[in-house]
């Protein structure tokens, strides 16, 4: 897909060096750049009044623009033109001008000298909300090619053992056995256990969307694995050295292709930060931070919120941490974690009771853990607060309607 990019630039040496990176983006398709702001949104009304379809994806606002203060334009773009991802390219990257801009509606800011990394990011990151939302518009040459655009929901752990993955499995069936279309990613990349956990064998893996320019709904067929559960998985390679042929550029247009495919993207993220789980975990509607009540893997969830912070990957305000192996007798209650990492925390904490996950682990057959187990209970009620079940009373307490699909349904054959 290609991206269209509109400069808004006053300055001609700052446009033509613009122009010159932007013409290195892969896929990008670089307009004259505009002087000032009257011309701006001029042209932008321009394009709107032939078709939605006809705006570029992507107006990059620079911060000497004129006369209409950068903010201002920048505010006057996105209530006129909501489909339009807006980039402000600045000097100052301070938290006061990024909050300020954030309020405006932008979708990202670009340091002054610019380079080719951080821009293609911002672009990319403004181009898939931007695509997200003509979607949502039913505009766009992809609008029909899935419905709506799914919800991206990431999970992330604060360090190693605190049940990532077995939780993204969970919040992925629930919402499954409530009857969404669901896609769950591994991009724990080194270390993925997403098919051991559901007895999988597939040589196909989210490295072979790599060297693929356009990702079709015929691509990700062949790429993802339709497991018994009725859950699309894409799994992580299973050559630990091949993470670094997944960056964050495949990252963004893979989840652009499942949101439009499947109601439900879940993304285990692992414990590790690298390029492409945290583009993952920039552009998902939800972010998950899972955390154990005590005092070693709450300091290390305090400082993973404030690298997401300091990265401007996430906010700690739009972060929700999830309890694992919550007691009520505990000293570290989830509105403690909550004030010291700053975060909002789940409503739904996840019990202390690893005997019932024992039997299911060992078998590596997540998928028949018993609906009677509390701690499957707290996992389809987390699913129920995020909004990924259709009914959030069935997520709360899974029954003998989803014995048959996770309880102990029959073994099927491993892929080959």
């Amino acid at each position: 897909m290609t991206t269209r990019i509109l400069p808004a630039v006053g300055d001609p040496d700052a446009a033509r060096s613009i122009g010159s990176l932007l013409g290195r983006l892969p896929d990008a398709e670089p307009l004259a750049a505009v002087g000032d702001s009257t011309s701006l949104v001029d042209t932008l009304a321009g394009l709107a009044a032939d078709s939605l379809d006809e705006l570029p994806e992507v107006v990059l606002v620079h911060e000497r623009i004129g006369p209409l203060p950068a903010l201002e334009l920048i505010r006057d773009v996105a209530l006129r033109f909501p489909a339009v991802g807006v980039v402000l390219v600045t000097a100052d990257t301070g938290p006061g001008l990024y909050s300020a801009a954030m309020d405006s509606g932008a979708r990202g800011l670009v340091a002054l000298p610019l380079t080719y990394e951080e821009l293609a990011q911002r672009v990319q990151a403004a181009a898939g909300w931007a695509a997200g939302v003509r979607r949502h518009l039913g505009h766009g040459p992809e609008a029909g090619f899935g419905g709506p655009g799914g919800t991206v929901v990431t999970v992330s752990g604060a360090k190693g053992g605190v049940g990532t993955t077995v939780t993204a499995i969970q919040l992925a069936l629930a919402s499954a056995a409530s009857g969404r279309s669901v896609a769950l990613v591994d991009l724990d990349l080194q270390g993925g256990d997403v098919a051991s956990y559901l007895d999988v064998q597939f040589r196909r893996s989210i490295v072979d969307l790599a060297a693929i320019q356009d990702i079709g709904a015929r691509v990700l067929a062949d790429a993802v694995f339709n497991h018994e559960t009725g859950v699309a998985l894409l799994l992580a390679p299973a050559e630990g050295e091949r993470a670094e042929d997944v960056g964050d550029r495949l990252v963004r247009q893979t989840l652009a292709a499942l949101r439009q495919r499947y109601e439900t993207v879940v993304i285990d993220c692992g414990t590790h930060l690298d390029t492409a789980n945290a583009a993952a975990i920039e552009t998902a509607d939800t972010t998950l931070l899972l955390t154990t009540p005590d005092v070693v893997t709450v300091r290390a969830t305090k400082r993973m919120v404030r690298l997401w912070d300091r990265l401007q990957i996430r906010k700690a305000e739009e972060t929700v941490t999830v309890v694992n192996r919550h007691t009520r007798a505990g000293e570290i209650q989830p509105a403690l974690v909550s004030k010291i990492t700053a975060t909002r925390v789940a409503r739904s904490a996840i019990p202390a009771n690893f005997r019932e996950l024992q039997g299911a682990v060992d078998a590596g057959r997540m998928q028949d853990l018993e609906a009677k187990s509390s701690v499957k209970q707290a996992m389809w009620a987390l699913a129920g607060e995020l909004g990924l079940v259709k009914d959030a009373a069935s997520a709360a307490r899974p029954d003998a309607r989803h014995s048959g699909l996770f309880g102990g349904g029959r073994r099927h054959g491993r892929a080959k």
